[in-house]
């Protein structure tokens, strides 16, 4: 077989050699460990955690490092394309403020040297790149018509391959030069698929940067390299743009380990030098069963990214929160450095986990919590804002109109020593100080009804609202004291059933009449944010 003069019939009108595109795309000038990797998503819907996870590793790789990253956007399956999922996309990296270095606008420009940054506009280099396979021997056109997408190659094995069979030659690869063209003649498409070397005996050994040395068997496979719609799946798409992007160090799920033996093979085949692999575990949640499950789109919408934002939790809080099931190192590092920015962090790869992690909401709560606690009344009011502009424009009018008094509210039980951790998104602020902005319609149970109004009424009379804490919290005993309640809980303590209650009943019945809980922040610095004509009102119920 004259392999050049086969690939010239397949492609006559690539003129272009493989060494005049290495040229275009030269090596990146970088430092010793410096890390150019890459976020390839396919446009094919909301954004999944697993996703996120994967492009953060490689997004904090890079920082690190002074490195590179940038975005290449996988929409060779048409099929599956979301209108809007581009937008989508960049609308999610740009809440968490991932910044990318290169990448394709929405708009068709490229930003950088290395595009086209969308692979739909990388089909010429494919094919250039393919017609060399064939020109050497390593590839040939195939022309079995179930050769478009997973399931028909698939169902096309149960009749092309023995069962149980090491090696999966396709009959195509030993056509003549003579039946190729009888077929071109026709008309009839062709995909083009790698001529294995292997004979399903071999072994190898590739390493990972996170699992370390790998044995497995060698690719024995005549896989596709370019469907014939003209598009390449995954493992020759990547070994080609990997290489001319100058990607070095590639992030993917462990689901891809299984397949790593082929996408050896295209490398060898293209003469490629191969690139350093780093197979994270999925992340996943314990099931009601007990049992480690992945995170699922179907059953946790926390595996939706546009949930964290929905909900109201700090973009810091969740990068936090994945920083630490990435590397258990940030937690003990956190507790030294309380006040650095996360970004602060430094980890390389040998640091990352190989376990798969268990997604926990507890755990991203509690760190949201102490993010929450360390803003300013002022920061609070302006992120609960931002928030409601987008989820809750009813909200966010009354707090725009009620600013001065909105703001007093987010500053409850704010600053000192132990401020409040109660709040963990914003989305809770609304409920959780729902009697600051609403007077509460219903009460948790009184005791005593009766007491509670004998109280209340005559803590009313004359009621003006103290300058200090001391002086209300005299007035409050005073008035307890008149009525029968012990102001000395020793003296309670030792006969209890000679008193209506103590001086801490007292303040539970002030505290229902104000806010509708039993458990509330500081009575004293809620009357003061209510004002004094708003607590008698509330006094008087």
């Amino acid at each position: 077989m004259d392999y050049q003069k086969l690939a010239n019939l397949l492609y006559p009108n690539v003129k272009t050699s493989p060494e005049e595109i290495l040229a275009k795309y030269p090596p990146r000038n970088l430092k010793q460990g410096e890390v150019v990797s890459r976020f390839a998503p396919s446009p094919t819907g909301f954004m999944h955690i697993g996703n996120f996870f994967q492009m953060f590793i490689s997004y904090s790789l890079c920082k690190v490092s002074n490195g590179v990253f940038f975005l290449r956007m996988e929409d060779t399956d048409a099929k599956r394309e979301v209108e809007g999922a581009r937008a989508f996309i960049y609308d999610i990296l740009n809440r968490f403020g991932i910044k990318v270095d290169e990448y394709p606008t929405l708009d068709g420009k490229d930003v950088g040297n290395y595009g086209p940054y969308v692979q739909s506009q990388r089909k010429e280099l494919y094919q250039i790149f393919a017609k060399d396979l064939v020109a050497r021997g390593k590839a040939f056109p195939c022309f079995c018509k179930k050769t478009e997408g997973k399931e028909e190659i698939l169902e096309d094995r149960k009749t092309k391959f023995l069962e149980n069979d090491e090696t999966e030659y396709d009959p195509c690869r030993d056509l003549s030069y003579e039946e190729v063209k009888e077929h071109l003649d026709r008309g009839d498409k062709f995909a083009i698929r790698l001529r294995t070397k292997n004979t399903g005996k071999e072994r190898i050994v590739f390493h990972d940067l996170i699992k370390g040395d790998i044995e497995a068997k060698a690719n024995a496979k005549d896989v596709i390299l370019i469907k014939n719609d003209g598009i390449p799946p995954y493992p020759f798409a990547h070994a080609v743009d990997d290489t001319l992007m100058g990607t070095n160090v590639v992030v993917r799920g462990e689901e891809y380990l299984g397949s790593t033996p082929v996408h050896l093979e295209i490398f060898e085949a293209l003469g490629f030098k191969p690139i350093a692999y780093c197979h994270n575990p999925a992340v996943c949640k314990i099931g009601e069963n007990g049992n480690r499950r992945k995170i699922s789109k179907r059953y946790d919408p926390e595996a939706k990214m546009l949930y964290y934002f929905e909900e109201g939790y700090p973009k810091e809080a969740v990068l936090e929160y994945l920083l630490n099931i990435i590397n258990s190192g940030f937690e003990g590092w956190r507790a030294k450095n309380p006040d650095a920015k996360w970004e602060d962090f430094k980890f390389g790869i040998n640091d990352i986990t190989a376990v798969a992690p268990i997604f926990d909401l507890l755990k991203l709560n509690d760190i949201s919590k102490n993010i929450i606690a360390k803003m300013s009344a002022e920061e609070v009011y302006e992120n609960w804002l931002a928030w409601a502009k987008e989820f809750k424009p009813a909200l966010a009018d009354y707090l725009e109109a009620n600013k001065e008094y909105a703001i007093k509210v987010c500053g409850i039980d704010r600053g000192g020593l132990k401020p409040r951790k109660d709040i963990y998104k914003w989305s809770m602020i609304q409920e959780y100080f729902s009697y600051m902005l609403n007077r509460p319609t219903e009460k948790e149970e009184i005791d005593n009804i009766a007491n509670y109004k004998e109280f209340l009424t005559e803590y009313a009379k004359g009621f003006t609202l103290p300058a200090e804490k001391d002086e209300w919290f005299a007035g409050v005993k005073s008035t307890a004291e008149k009525l029968g309640y012990a102001t000395d809980n020793k003296l309670y303590k030792a006969n209890p059933e000679a008193y209506k209650g103590n001086t801490a009943k007292a303040c539970e019945y002030i505290r229902l009449a104000l806010t509708g809980k039993k458990n509330s922040p500081d009575i004293y610095e809620l009357m003061k944010i209510l004002g004094e004509k708003e607590t008698l009102a509330r006094l008087k119920g």
